[in-house]
């Protein structure tokens, strides 16, 4: 590294950054405790007034989270210029009483966020976040591009 340039540096966010960030994007990781272990699903999900909102199907994710303490994560990574932020929530899950729904269904409808995956989606999960961080790599100088020397 050059002696003039400065080195990568990890930056943390504060709450209205993170929250900017959760809004950029429509896939996060919704980990919860179930069958021993603790369990990661990919979810797209949507922000309603500083909620995170996803919708699922009946099984093991809606069980584990529904009345649960739970994580979402969410990140973008560049491995080319070796930068990237992730944002963590912690907080409690809880399925939506038909009342909470149609006015919910609305807002995240309108947010323009569907499940990929084909299925009954109708059981609605939003997230109470309990604490909410983030964390920005800055790079410095970029070390040189990386090339395969032979690995399959």
């Amino acid at each position: 590294m050059n002696e003039s340039q400065p080195g990568p540096t990890l930056r943390e966010l504060n709450s209205e950054d993170c929250y900017r960030l959760l809004a950029s994007q429509q896939i996060g990781r919704l980990g919860v405790m179930a069958e021993h272990y603790p369990l990661i699903f990919p979810v797209n999900y949507a922000i309603d007034d500083g909620v995170v909102v996803f919708r699922t199907n009946p099984g093991l994710k809606l069980t584990a989270a529904d009345g649960a303490n739970v994580t979402f994560e969410v990140d973008q990574i560049d491995t080319i210029r070796r930068t990237g932020w992730s944002v963590v929530i912690r907080g409690l899950a809880e399925e939506l009483s038909p009342e909470d729904r149609n006015d919910l269904i609305e807002r995240t409808k309108a947010t323009g966020v569907d499940p990929w995956v084909p299925g009954e989606h109708g059981h609605w999960i939003r997230i109470i976040p309990h604490s909410v961080s983030g964390r920005l790599i800055v790079p410095g100088e970029l070390p040189p591009s990386f090339e395969p020397h032979g690995y399959l």
